[in-house]
């Protein structure tokens, strides 16, 4: 029996070896593949960096954009890579990644293909604890801005229109950004709980402030004292409104709303969408409807 079982044992590692050694061989050849005349694969790793690079390379026949994960993953704290992601990788040129600590398996990835070219688009703009950098339109336009870098530089004879592009998406996030300084005006100071970690940059940009955080997800259990902790801030600071996220806050808010007199706002952290290039334009603006509505801002 037991000779059976290291049997098994040795075949299994045998087979894990050959695969490593596939994807380690194939990403090898696609690479040499590509460099003859291809054109440009970047990778995004998760949803609110592809579509920033899908409007950046609009047009461009010669790049393709690919996205790692799925558009309804959502954060990639608990991302584990797969081997058909390891493989689209090893056809990569570029890897843009929201960086932060969002990726938790870039080491992985570096160490597979230590000559993939990766971007970090939220470097310098994002705290060790919060890397939700895409929340606060100041910020996301700054990663767009580190997308059309990496892409020039991946295909210079792009750079014109990759330039034209992220110009024209810059005008739209100035839209939405001359409404958010409106209407920051208006909410400057105001005290808010906030049930996920994203809103902490959103909150920035509009002055609010943040007195108590519970970061939910789908594997959080609140515990009775934090039900009485929320309910202390609120009577206490006299706040009006509490940020949640519809997915993982609906029934800590419905708990709340029971018990105190104040307005959920529940507000998309545009992680989640289908494919269309102006989903984080779209997403922000019903953000900025729905703060106007919590708050009763005409």
């Amino acid at each position: 029996m037991k000779a059976k079982y290291r049997f098994t044992a040795v075949l299994l590692l045998s087979v894990a070896a050959c695969a490593a050694l596939f994807v380690r061989v194939y990403g090898t050849g696609r690479q040499e593949e590509r460099a003859g005349g291809e054109g440009i694969l970047a990778v995004a790793s998760f949803y609110p960096v592809y579509v920033a690079a899908e409007q950046v390379a609009g047009g461009c026949e010669n790049i393709r954009i690919e996205c790692l994960s799925e558009p309804q993953s959502g954060c990639l704290h608990d991302f584990v890579l797969t081997p058909e992601d390891m493989q689209l990788l090893s056809s990569a040129d570029l890897f843009l990644v929201n960086g932060g600590g969002m990726e938790t398996f870039l080491e992985e990835v570096a160490a597979q293909y230590p000559s993939l070219t990766v971007a970090e688009t939220a470097d310098g703009l994002v705290s060790e604890e919060n890397a939700h950098a895409w929340m606060g339109i100041a910020k996301y336009r700054a990663q767009v801005d580190a997308v059309l870098n990496a892409l020039c530089k991946a295909s210079e004879d792009d750079a014109p229109q990759l330039k034209a592009n992220a110009a024209a998406y810059d005008a739209k996030l100035m839209a939405l950004k001359e409404q958010q300084e409106a209407l920051r005006d208006v909410l400057a100071g105001s005290k808010v709980i906030s049930f996920h970690e994203a809103y902490e940059y959103l909150a920035e940009d509009y002055g609010l402030e943040i007195v108590y955080t519970l970061d939910l997800d789908e594997e959080r259990q609140v515990s009775a004292g934090e039900v009485a902790d929320v309910l202390k801030a609120v009577k206490e600071e006299g706040v009006r409104v509490i940020l949640a996220e519809e997915l993982y806050g609906a029934d800590m808010a419905e708990t709340i709303r029971k018990e105190a007199d104040v307005a959920v706002c529940f507000l998309d952290t545009l992680v989640r969408g289908d494919y269309g290039a102006d989903s984080y334009i779209d997403g922000m603006q019903q953000n900025i409807n729905l703060l106007k509505e919590a708050f009763g801002v005409n």
